[in-house]
């Protein structure tokens, strides 16, 4: 395995973006103790947001795990911003919580959390399998379907 997070995900056929600045009077993430707080992430390629819409509306569910997805990779830039992208500084992934844009009558957001819930477990293997809420929301930011906020255990420096 290699020893970078950039280089892992690489391996799994993805590549990580810059670290998104934050788009209001937030930062994207705080360092405390061993535990990394990181600020929601939206669905973004090559710096533009993906997936508009909602769940049970315009978005499928298929697009929805992508989405899903697109947002747990900001979420590994940070975690590469923060670590200096480093795969051995992650201990554990603590918890993800997962907004999904979804219409009413929608009741599949666990099934859309899985892109992000996947990818962890796919890039640490059993240090990415986590605590989640999954909750359905009426927007979000920008006019994505899907945004991802965590916490991260890191192991000293």
């Amino acid at each position: 395995m290699t020893r970078s997070i950039s280089g892992r995900v690489a391996e799994l056929g993805y590549a990580l973006e810059a670290a998104s600045a934050p788009a209001a009077n937030y930062v994207p993430f705080v360092l405390e103790g061993n535990l990394l707080y990181i600020s929601g992430q939206i669905s973004r390629k090559g710096g533009k947001p993906q997936y508009l819409g909602q769940l049970g509306n315009q978005i499928s569910d298929a697009d929805g795990v992508e989405a899903a997805k697109l947002s747990g990779l900001g979420i590994l830039s940070q975690i590469a911003a923060a670590t200096g992208d480093r795969l051995d500084r992650v201990a554990r992934v603590v918890r993800l919580g997962v907004f999904v844009a979804s219409t009413p009558d929608f009741n599949r957001q666990s099934a859309v959390a899985n892109g992000a819930s996947d990818l962890m477990v796919d890039v640490f293997g059993d240090a990415g399998r986590h605590s989640r809420s999954a909750v359905g929301v009426a927007s979000l930011p920008q006019g994505v379907a899907v945004e991802v906020e965590a916490v991260i255990a890191l192991t000293p420096a």
